[in-house]
């Protein structure tokens, strides 16, 4: 075992994107919208407008397929000047529905990851986003049996991963999270003091994404798979 790690006895698991593909439907939803929206503005402006809608509603409607398609409709709206159809509308609503009706597919090696770990460490699942869309997710992905304890939280910032140790009882010192986003599932867990890895996504939603500066002096590793994780625990 990597004498960085044996004093870890619980590890964390980020779910979308680190489990199983998410942003990537995203994206493709971007695209859609932006054909729906073509006759009002280009693709570049229609996607900048988005994501800032997104922010701005991101405190009322928090993460997740739900919060994005009204802020999609919302969008439409203000673009057209409020002459969008509603053929158009039940379009984008049909984006959604198709969003959240994807089939759950799994990264490569993550079942037979979580199999073997779940035989020697306390497995968790700490997600963000929709409760109703990541319970659906979690039971379409048959991985619920690896972990001990299921969170889905409304935000990953230092005070929500504390507040989920103190509650499950897990020291920080003691802890491991995995996940593919540096400003969610890394670098909060390193300033309190737990341990992190780092397995990126080929894309990532702008939000998450953050500059050189915020990763100095930041000690956690990465790897390229899942299935790495094997490697450097057991």
């Amino acid at each position: 075992m990597n004498a960085n790690y044996q004093h870890i006895k619980v590890i964390g698991f980020d779910a979308d994107d680190t489990l199983w593909v998410n942003e990537t439907y995203f994206r493709d939803a971007e695209l859609e919208f932006a054909k729906l929206l073509a006759p009002y503005e280009t693709a570049n402006k229609i996607d900048q407008e988005l994501f800032k809608k997104e922010m701005e509603n991101l405190p009322l409607y928090g993460y997740g397929v739900k919060g994005f398609v009204l802020s999609m409709v919302e969008m439409a709206l203000e673009l057209s000047n409020n002459t969008i159809s509603n053929e158009t509308i039940g379009k984008i609503l049909d984006i959604g529905k198709d969003m959240l009706n994807k089939p759950v597919e799994l990264l490569d090696g993550v079942e037979d990851t979580l199999k073997t770990l779940s035989k020697s460490y306390r497995l968790i699942l700490a997600t963000k986003g929709d409760l109703l869309d990541q319970e659906r997710k979690l039971e379409k992905s048959n991985l619920t049996s690896y972990f001990h304890h299921i969170e889905v939280l409304s935000d990953k910032q230092d005070t929500n991963y504390s507040k989920l140790l103190e509650h499950l009882d897990i020291r920080p010192s003691e802890f491991l999270m995995v996940g593919n986003s540096l400003k969610s599932d890394i670098l909060p867990l390193v300033n309190i003091g737990a341990e992190a890895i780092h397995v990126p996504f080929h894309t990532t939603w702008l939000h998450e994404q953050i500059n050189e500066n915020d990763t100095q002096e930041k000690a956690y590793q990465t790897i390229s798979t899942l299935s790495e994780l094997k490697t450097i625990l057991l």
